[in-house]
């Protein structure tokens, strides 16, 4: 019986309650299967295996994600550099994970390794540029492990992981230690030499 089909509808209903990890470590082909089955929910999928459905967000949380994606899409439009991607979008790592983060972008000279017909496959190239944006159910220090050992560690060059809960952004860098900025009031992030012209508000993203 494949992996697909011995997995019913309820998994669906049982992701909104919190995240789920799979006590079966899934193969590449497996967790392929698996997310074209429920093209709804969002999975991520460690090199190993693990694999972990990921709870819907909150009206907050799902706000100051798009809210970010939203900055990078205009300062994407405005340049026409490369191509933004969601946060459905799995992004298949050279270390064999599949991981989806709350926004990333890809420069025209990564995405020119890609074949012409990956659009109805996973991205896999590294992003440039990716962000992480804390729900209340996110774990602080897991969301540093991903940031440095996933997305720094595969080749990421800049990353930013906000946790407005506590009005703080970490900004990791290729090759550098990251930095904390705390406070929002009157802060900014930019795209640095990654993204010249980005710019991002931190006051837009502050907790009502």
């Amino acid at each position: 019986m494949s992996i697909a089909t011995s997995i019913k509808s309820p998994l669906e209903e049982l992701a909104r309650f919190g995240p789920i990890t799979l006590q079966k470590r899934l193969t590449k082909e497996q967790f392929i299967e698996l997310s074209s089955r429920f093209p709804d929910l969002r999975m991520e999928r460690e090199k190993n295996g693990k694999t972990t459905i990921m709870s819907p967000v909150k009206k907050g949380s799902g706000k100051r994600e798009i809210t970010v994606s939203g900055f990078l899409f205009m300062w994407h439009y405005q340049y026409k550099n490369g191509e933004i991607f969601s946060p459905s979008t799995g992004i298949e790592l050279p270390n064999g994970a599949v991981k989806s983060p709350d926004c990333a972008w890809v420069s025209s000279e990564r995405l020119a390794s890609l074949p012409e017909n990956a659009d109805e496959d996973f991205l896999r190239v590294v992003p440039d540029f990716v962000a992480e944006v804390r729900s209340a159910s996110d774990s602080v220090s897991k969301l540093k492990n991903k940031m440095a050992d996933i997305w720094m560690a595969n080749g990421v060059r800049l990353a930013w992981l906000i946790d407005s809960y506590k009005e703080k952004v970490w900004i990791y860098r290729e090759g550098k230690e990251p930095e904390m900025i705390e406070g929002f009031s009157g802060k900014i992030l930019n795209g640095e030499n990654v993204m010249p012209g980005m710019v991002l508000p931190l006051d837009e993203l502050k907790r009502k």
